[in-house]
């Protein structure tokens, strides 16, 4: 199988090759035939690479130990689930199914081409091609998967107990396929000013391709967070490693360019901005393989100190430099496509406001990758060993990102062009004073911790001006269409899904950032060691640790604590953490309040270090992801009658 996979990926690499040239040439040459070959070379990559991919995935399931890769990622005693979560688990296997991703997404798009003329297929098509190629070469040269060992050992190494977790099937999938989903809008973008046609036409082909890109990436940084509270030791979902980074950056410049490209659609501006937020968008990511694989800078997640690595690090470096001078040339090449559209006529206005907030985005971005990386810079000038701490990230970015959720709220009532006092005033009135009327019951009940006060009435007046929208939105239609509320209310929703997805998307963002203020401003940590009986509080919690239990689970020993909780003197639960292997967090999840326990380090008479968080409001985090995915899907979701600008 080792061979099939190697030889499958070879001739992928060389077919292409063949396909970039020959959509290049069949553009230039007007020649039909040609232009069906390259496509039929695209389509024969995906079925390459779907052999390579099925040929490492038999492997795994066989138990075939010969092959390095699967005597490093898996081993007998693993379950089913989690030798396929070994096909990415590994580096050069995340980098086969990366690029797979990105194969079927070609294939997917050269098949629509059978369908559509459009000028810009050709050369989207070709950067695709070029893009598979990196990721062949990559695979058949510094990166193979399929390397043999010189004996076959009686078992594998088996899988890192911190990634048999079922976060590990859906988590690393999902970031890599919104990675591979921005070659699309990439490709449409440099094809777009090659042909110097950087008008309204690539963004109808290539916004539904950004929006779920950024969907899945969004998801997959969201799964990645609700796996790390629950699975890691220190009780947080964020903590601004290297790698997690890597993966906010793209979705941060993602979140700009769809702002951006509505600009564009809408009102014909932000041209250039549409065009480089999507070359960033693309390469970011790249920047973030090269700084996992080539340095010791990402402990939790990265590949530091692996020579193997670090070579295909250095691949993905150099050919985000390939990518970026392409791009930057395509943009100087087509530069006069980019000029033209309307300016923005007023101050106070809806363009204004998606301005501002795609430089907050920028800042943001520029924050991340500067704390991210000028510790690597440094290292490889002066060998300058620093680190920089979360808390950097968290005081730059913290009042940027309620900029943009004050912003939001704004951009949700004004108007386009230019908003007259009058109407700004009587939009923003009640949802004004419903956030005041929040500041001052909450300042009432305690608190009195005055970033954390401005952040929930900021989330308080952006879900407010949501709301009143839909209300006056559906009262409007009610009137007109002479139905009733609740079929006004689905009515307008389905009249124009890509708005009213884009205000779900930011109900869930302002969700997710009360759980984020909640938990980060006013959490309770402790560190104790217990023996049985002793009790701990938490605020108005008392835990009291009643007793260790020995037992086998799965042919493993575990060691489980009882810890028994009551609040204001009555029971109200237990939580069970344990030791099997590593330790595992046990959970209490309210509305209000999560109680968070690790243990570690039990001795013979069941005394053992506990770790206890009081983490509040975090279960609005991930009731927030619900609603930040279902209204990506609303927007994406396809409109039979044709799209509608927002």
């Amino acid at each position: 199988m080792a061979d099939i996979g190697y030889v499958s990926l070879f001739i992928a690499f060389v077919v292409s090759l063949y396909s970039a040239v020959a959509y290049v040439f069949s553009q230039r040459k007007k020649n039909l035939a040609l232009f069906a070959s390259a496509r039929n070379g695209l389509l024969l990559v995906c079925g390459l690479v779907t052999v390579a991919v099925l040929s490492l995935l038999y492997s795994l399931l066989t138990h075939d130990f010969s092959i390095t890769y699967v005597a490093e990622h898996s081993n007998r005693s693993l379950a089913p689930a989690y030798l396929i979560a070994a096909l990415w688990a590994g580096g050069n296997g995340s980098v086969l199914f990366w690029g797979w991703i990105v194969t079927i997404l070609g294939a997917v798009m050269a098949l629509q081409t059978r369908r559509s003329g459009k000028e810009l297929m050709p050369y989207t098509s070709a950067v695709v091609a070029v893009t598979e190629a990196f990721f062949a070469i990559t695979l058949i040269t510094v990166g193979n998967p399929f390397v043999k060992l010189g004996f076959t050992p009686a078992d594998g190494a088996g899988l890192n107990p911190l990634l048999q977790n079922p976060g590990m099937l859906f988590h690393p999938p999902l970031l890599l396929a919104g990675y591979a989903g921005m070659a699309i809008p990439f490709a449409f973008c440099v094809a777009a000013l090659i042909n110097r046609r950087a008008g309204e036409e690539w963004l109808n082909g290539m916004r539904r391709w950004a929006l779920i890109a950024w969907l899945l990436l969004g998801a997959g940084n969201l799964l990645g967070a609700w796996w790390a509270y629950n699975e890691l030791n220190w009780g947080g979902y964020w903590g601004w490693d290297p790698v997690e980074n890597s993966s906010l950056m793209p979705w941060l410049v993602c979140t700009a360019f769809l702002h951006s490209a509505l600009m564009q659609r809408r009102r014909g501006m932000f041209k250039t901005w549409s065009a480089f937020l999507i070359i960033f968008t693309f390469t970011l990511p790249f920047i973030g393989i090269f700084l996992e694989r080539s340095t010791q800078a990402s402990p939790n997640h990265g590949f530091g100190g692996d020579p193997v690595q670090s070579a295909v690090g250095w691949f993905f470096f150099w050919f985000t430099l390939v990518a970026l001078f392409g791009a930057f040339w395509a943009l100087f090449y087509g530069k006069d496509a980019l000029k033209g559209g309307t300016q923005i006529e007023a101050l106070v206005s809806r363009e204004s406001t998606f301005l501002l907030n795609n430089v907050l985005f920028g800042f943001s971005t520029l924050a991340v990758f500067v704390g991210t990386f000028l510790p690597v810079i440094l290292t490889y000038i002066n060998g300058s060993q620093i680190s920089i701490s979360a808390g950097f990230f968290n005081s730059v970015n913290g009042p940027i990102y309620l900029g943009i959720l004050l912003l939001a709220g704004i951009c949700t009532t004004i108007g386009w062009r230019q908003a007259s006092a009058q109407n700004l005033m009587r939009n923003l009135l009640w949802p004004a004073v419903g956030a005041l009327v929040v500041g001052i019951v909450l300042f009432v009940v305690g608190i009195r911790q005055g970033y954390g006060l401005v952040g929930f009435i900021i989330c308080g007046f952006l879900l407010l001006t949501i709301i009143y929208e839909w209300i006056r939105g559906s009262r409007a239609r009610a009137r007109t269409q002479h139905e009733n509320v609740v079929k006004a209310f689905w009515g307008l929703i389905m009249s124009n899904r890509p708005r009213y997805g884009g205000l779900l998307v930011h109900s869930g963002i302002a969700l997710i950032a009360i759980g984020v203020v909640g938990s980060s401003l006013f959490a309770v940590t402790k560190e104790v060691s217990l023996k049985p009986g002793d009790v701990e509080t938490l605020k108005q919690y008392s835990l009291v640790y009643d007793r260790v239990e020995q037992s086998v689970v799965n042919g493993k020993d575990t060691l489980t604590a009882v810890i028994s909780i009551s609040a204001d003197g009555k029971p109200i639960g237990q939580l069970r953490p344990y030791i099997r292997e590593i330790p595992k967090t046990a959970i209490r999840s309210t509305l209000v309040d999560d109680i968070w326990v690790n243990m570690t380090n039990p001795d013979a008479d069941g005394q053992a270090v506990f770790k206890m968080n009081l983490n509040p409001l975090v279960s609005w985090m991930w009731i927030g992801s619900y609603v930040l995915i279902l209204g990506g899907l609303l927007a994406f979701w396809p409109d039979l009658n044709g799209e509608r600008k927002r």
